[in-house]
């Protein structure tokens, strides 16, 4: 789970009278992304050229998972935007994420450059039981979402440029262009952690070293990056993601056509909050063992994939967490 994605809805009874009314709320479930260096849109792009990078990332998640173990089922509490309560449990089943991005970066001098991020789709399929504990007790795969994402703008500086060496910072922000009341199939809005977009302007620092271990045989590249989140007009705050990474990279022949790669990435987030009010079942650690291999298909072109194997994943509470990552893109320079 990486940012905790898929809604639901966990029915409350409210008695009026003899009349029974279903109040809906939305379950705190787990959404994915895929965190890691693909290697075509780090660095420093000379002035003047434009890197266009297109990805697809799909992360099926149906491990049940609690702190640090394998749980047999992932029971999660609701949000009732109506009421503006935190409620009672509801059973995650699955969610499957798929996820399509463009990045367009621009030089504009030797040393800075601009990146535009945005993932124009976002297909969240989930099932769940609902109603839970009660005789109306269902499962449902109908409150999945679709559609486009929250686009990031970063500027990137390299601070330092060496035959050996590269160190680029930079700072953005995340724009709240994504829907993020979309409605469940009960006319109620859904888990903000399944809505295309997060309704807040965030900011995000970051940080890429690489160094040529071995000139045209073996580069090691280190990178961080820190999102700080803000209360969207709901009263829903995700929790800040610090994401790290490191690895290396290994011209198949010492030729630069085909390069393979193995690197390591987490992604660490505190609860989000509701109201002031931690939300449970959402954020953790996870940590991820990614081999990829990039294939230089014209001076201009590359076509490069990537797998995600998970090593270490933690919840807060209980949670899903995703089976794998897969991400297949290409690169293009004009």
């Amino acid at each position: 789970m990486y940012r905790y994605i898929l809604s639901s809805l966990c029915g409350m009874l409210i008695i009026a009278g003899i009349t029974f009314v279903p109040n809906h709320v939305n379950a705190s479930c787990g959404s994915a992304n895929c965190f890691l260096v693909t290697g075509t849109q780090e660095g420093i792009v000379t002035p003047g050229e434009i890197i266009l990078d297109l990805s697809y990332r799909i992360i099926p998640m149906d491990r049940a998972r609690k702190g640090g173990k394998s749980s047999s089922e992932a029971m999660v509490p609701g949000i009732n935007f109506s009421t503006g309560e935190i409620e009672p449990d509801h059973r995650e089943k699955r969610t499957n994420n798929e996820l399509a991005q463009i990045d367009v970066s621009y030089g504009i001098t030797p040393r800075f450059a601009l990146t535009l991020a945005i993932p124009f789709l976002n297909n969240r399929l989930h099932e769940h039981d609902v109603e839970v504990g009660t005789g109306d007790e269902h499962f449902s795969n109908q409150d999945g979402t679709s559609g486009f994402g929250d686009v990031r703008l970063t500027g990137k500086y390299a601070f330092r440029i060496r035959a050996k060496h590269l160190l680029v910072g930079g700072f953005g922000v995340k724009t709240p262009t994504g829907q993020y009341k979309l409605l469940n199939h009960d006319g109620e809005i859904n888990e903000p952690t399944i809505q295309p977009g997060s309704g807040s302007w965030d900011g995000i620092v970051s940080a890429y070293y690489a160094y040529r271990i071995i000139p045209q045989r073996l580069d090691a590249f280190f990178s961080g990056s820190y999102q700080i989140a803000t209360e969207n007009e709901l009263d829903y705050k995700f929790g800040n993601t610090l994401l790290l990474n490191g690895g290396l990279n290994y011209p198949i022949n010492g030729e630069k056509s085909t390069i393979i790669s193995l690197q390591i990435n987490m992604r660490q987030a505190p609860h989000d909050e509701f109201k002031g009010e931690d939300v449970p079942s959402t954020g953790g650690t996870w940590i991820y063992l990614t081999p990829g291999v990039k294939v230089q298909s014209s001076p201009g072109t590359a076509f490069y994939t990537h797998v995600q194997l998970p090593v270490y994943q933690y919840v807060n509470e209980t949670n899903l967490v995703p089976r794998y990552g897969l991400i297949v893109g290409v690169s293009h320079t004009f």
